[in-house]
């Protein structure tokens, strides 16, 4: 009887232990990129990184880059555009594995295609630095995509950060954020406060989308636990849950691009 019991306990917290597994791949981007990023320390040696956006110097932090230069990742003669990529082998093949997934996620609704990179100059560099973080829009060199492991390596998480590198912020930095988004500065952590600026976006004809996986929660940045992000004019309007790419997410894409 006692065998019984303890192997009934054994697969009982076997259970409980799948199950919430199952829940932590299930958090939203937004969660994931916050427990991977708050507690990450840089030096002057690293990039400038904010929120898990990588900028070349202070003056592009305010600015939609491509609106400014030339971002976007060529298209080829067969109407594709194809990103190269190389994938550290810090990573196990199990986390190789997730990342290629995400990288993947893109072939079958865009014309998007990443590949693996021979001799092209311009290329991401997908490795495990300090936290989450990339560039936005082709920077024409090797290109940093950090995804630490292992708090990055989620398919929704890897999908966001691809996002940055097809050109696209947050969505609570759209230009026409105030019509959708009230911020609530008084609860926001002062040293937060730059990942709320509105950035002057290129929307593409494309709703506000409080689904999209671009988009942050509603206790994004808070010092106090209350909500820094308040939807209208419907306050109660669920956002920042998304745990993949939505269908404006999608489109924005295929219209950035051409496809």
């Amino acid at each position: 009887m006692a065998l019984l019991k303890c192997t009934l306990g054994l697969l009982i917290l076997l259970v409980v232990s799948d199950c919430s597994w199952a829940k932590k791949k299930e958090l939203s981007v937004s969660e994931l990129l916050w427990r991977a990023n708050k507690d990450v320390v840089r030096t002057k040696d690293d990039p400038l990184v904010i929120d898990d956006i990588a900028y070349g110097d202070v003056t592009e932090r305010n600015a939609d880059e491509c609106v400014n230069r030339g971002c976007k990742w060529e298209k080829s003669r067969d109407g594709k555009v194809y990103v190269p990529y190389v994938i550290s082998n810090q990573y196990s093949s199990q986390e190789r594995s997730i990342i290629e997934r995400g990288l993947q996620s893109f072939h079958s609704d865009t014309c998007i295609r990443f590949i693996p990179r021979t001799k092209e100059s311009a290329f991401l560099n997908i490795h495990s630095d300090k936290g989450c973080y990339t560039y936005i829009g082709r920077q024409g060199n090797a290109q940093t995509l950090s995804l630490e492991r292992p708090g990055c390596i989620q398919h929704n998480v890897v999908q966001h950060e691809l996002l940055h590198v097809l050109g696209f912020h947050h969505e609570q930095n759209r230009s026409d954020r105030n019509q959708h988004i009230r911020i609530l500065w008084q609860n926001i952590e002062p040293r937060y406060w730059n990942q709320f600026y509105i950035a002057n976006t290129l929307n593409l004809n494309t709703p506000y989308d409080y689904n999209s996986v671009m988009q942050y929660g509603r206790f994004a940045g808070s010092w106090n636990s209350e909500p820094t992000m308040v939807p209208i004019p419907d306050p109660s309007v669920k956002f920042g849950e998304a745990t993949r790419m939505s269908r404006n997410d999608v489109i924005r894409v295929n219209r950035l691009y051409n496809c």
